[in-house]
């Protein structure tokens, strides 16, 4: 049966006949789909394509191992952060990096499919964000909304809400925190 007949089912289906099944079927579907993504990625950090092919069958093993023993909610964005993960390392390893790696340092072959990939990553992101945003209580959802989407600052929030300064600084902190304490678990992967 051809890839081309899953085209309609989602990743997250795909994920879930997986963890159903346990049939790498559903996992070499899903990875063909993000080839050409962890190509890109692969080129962008390590240069060589030989290399960038090495890259992605290794990365393929990775995500099959952890993918049997953790649960992943968004799997592009999991993916992408595990092919830029290897990379990284692979550099590190070979000595050709000792600062940390940014985007802006690192070249592309293709910057077309790079920005696209990126893209798609902030979107992801943010979908997450904005899901786990609405887990926060009301005060702390409250306040990080004005403070980062209305870009109010403490005295204007605690004025339109009749929080104390220090409450509105509580609310902000604690929900910084408890935002990237549930983010990192629906990006990263949950155990099963």
């Amino acid at each position: 049966m051809s890839t081309s007949t899953f085209n309609d089912i989602t990743d997250e289906s795909l994920l879930e006949q997986f963890y159903k099944e346990k049939d790498n079927k559903w996992l070499g579907i899903l990875l063909q789909r993000y080839t050409v993504l962890l190509l890109g990625v692969c080129m962008k950090y390590l240069k060589q394509e030989e290399e960038a092919r090495d890259a992605v069958q290794q990365i393929f093993l990775k995500v099959i191992s952890e993918l049997r023993k953790y649960r992943v909610t968004y799997f592009k964005s999991w993916l992408y952060s595990v092919a830029k993960n290897y990379c990284l390392m692979q550099l590190r390893a070979k000595g050709k990096t000792h600062l940390p790696v940014t985007e802006k340092m690192i070249g592309t072959e293709d910057p077309q499919a790079d920005a696209i990939a990126d893209q798609q990553l902030k979107e992801d992101i943010f979908m997450a964000l904005k899901e786990v945003l609405e887990d926060l209580n009301e005060e702390q959802k409250q306040c990080i909304k004005m403070f980062y989407l209305e870009k109010k600052s403490y005295q204007d929030i605690a004025t339109e809400t009749g929080y104390s300064p220090f409450q509105v600084k509580s609310y902000i902190q604690n929900g910084k925190r408890n935002l990237r304490i549930k983010l990192e678990k629906k990006i990263q992967y949950k155990n099963a």
